[in-house]
């Protein structure tokens, strides 16, 4: 069974991969599976693209795999883009938890009137095979941003993240995230490609 491996070390991610595809015959391996866990990549790109294709095809070129690795973050049009692909630094050093991060840009978006809080969360996934050119696919999901914090599921900026039905995505059941979520649809798109590259092996 062909290895399929999702450059991250959080088991929690690892899951929703394999959740999301579970229709592809492959064996999943994080980057602990293979010995990689303690790898840094430097991610010096400028866009979401650039920043998991680095991820991609540095941590398939040590493996030997075929890789799956995401950029991802939350686009504010009030802030000019901000965090974009500083979101899981934002705000660093002194803010340290996400919730000191979404409570950052509600500051920064006080007074801010609703309709002009508009956002959308991006995920670029990057799927490298050594030495073929890598190939990307991107997940956007919009949405607003909420006035406060609401709800107990999710990570990041999910409970500011407001959807056209007024919950937030913390309010939302995992499942059900992951089915609308920027990760769910960008991984969607990736399917036919990961079948395609599977048939070969």
């Amino acid at each position: 069974m062909t290895k399929l491996l999702v450059a991250t070390g959080n088991m929690g991610k690892l899951k929703e991969y394999q959740e999301l595809l579970s229709d592809l015959d492959v064996e999943w391996v994080s980057l602990k599976d293979v010995g990689l866990g303690d790898m840094d990549v430097d991610e010096t790109g400028s866009t979401f693209t650039e920043n998991a294709i680095l991820k991609a095809e540095s941590y398939s070129q040590a493996a030997n795999l075929i890789t799956l690795a995401d950029d991802s973050g939350l686009v504010v049009d009030a802030l000019d883009g901000r965090p974009g692909i500083y979101s899981a630094r934002y705000g660093a050093p002194a803010a340290k938890t996400d919730q000191d991060r979404y409570q950052k840009l509600l500051g920064e978006l006080d007074g801010i009137a609703v309709a002009q809080r508009t956002a959308r969360f991006v995920c670029v996934v990057a799927i490298a095979i050594p030495n073929h050119v890598t190939h990307t696919v991107e997940g956007l999901f919009e949405g607003h941003i909420a006035t406060a914090p609401l709800g107990e599921h999710g990570f990041g900026y999910d409970p500011i993240f407001e959807l056209p039905d007024g919950r937030t995505l913390a309010q939302l059941p995992p499942a059900e995230k992951h089915r609308i979520s920027h990760r769910g649809l960008a991984l969607e798109k990736a399917r036919p490609y990961l079948l395609d590259v599977l048939s070969d092996q």
